[in-house]
């Protein structure tokens, strides 16, 4: 058993989490067809994505995360639209082209993430939120700055896409305090285009 299916398994991760806000508000400018969720954890994302019509690959390393997944997935109503796929994200083979949505919570894959985003078809949408380093002092996220985004690291990586919004904040979440960066990039190019309509309210 991993350290994540225990985890899972002992409650220390939330069993039902909400998507961020962000993700709320954009969704309904995504293209339609296919989505990935990346590290899926408990299907944070991978079950709103599948309430929104679409059908998702969930990617996770730990059965535990994916058997919770399954649940929430029945809970909705959603299950056939999700296919968990239990798989190593550092050597996962990503199809070129293949998706509408990426998205990835709380998970450190910048190693792969000029994969994951050659997995986008042209117009999809890449969703990323992660913890970042901070001189401020924080209860969420990882004991060590190794696996958490540097200032303006995620923004960096993501400037082949179109940045639709970034930010960089502190928050708080049951009670506890964090640093988070996310962003919204569309895999399209030009110096003159067409933009959402999203409320950053």
């Amino acid at each position: 058993m991993s350290n994540w299916d225990e985890r899972f398994r002992a409650g220390e991760y939330p069993q039902d989490p909400e998507p961020d806000p962000l993700l709320e508000r954009a969704v309904d400018a995504f293209p339609e067809g296919r989505a990935l969720d990346v590290a899926t954890g408990t299907g944070r994302n991978a079950v709103f994505l599948a309430e929104k019509g679409y059908r998702v690959d969930a990617l996770d390393q730990s059965r535990a995360g994916l058997e919770i997944t399954r649940e929430n997935a029945r809970e909705r109503g959603v299950a056939d639209r999700i296919e968990p796929i239990q798989t190593d994200v550092p050597s996962h083979g990503f199809p070129a082209s293949a998706y509408a949505v990426i998205t990835i919570s709380f998970y450190r894959a910048i190693d792969r993430l000029s994969d994951i985003k050659s997995a986008l078809e042209p117009g999809g949408y890449l969703f990323v939120q992660h913890h970042l380093r901070t001189a401020d002092p924080v209860a969420l996220g990882p004991s060590t700055d190794r696996y958490r985004f540097a200032a303006n690291e995620l923004l960096r990586a993501c400037l082949d896409l179109t940045v639709v919004h970034y930010d960089e904040r502190t928050e708080r979440r049951d009670g506890r305090r964090g640093a988070t960066a996310r962003v919204l990039a569309r895999n399209s190019t030009g110096q003159r285009q067409s933009y959402p309509e999203i409320s950053m309210a």
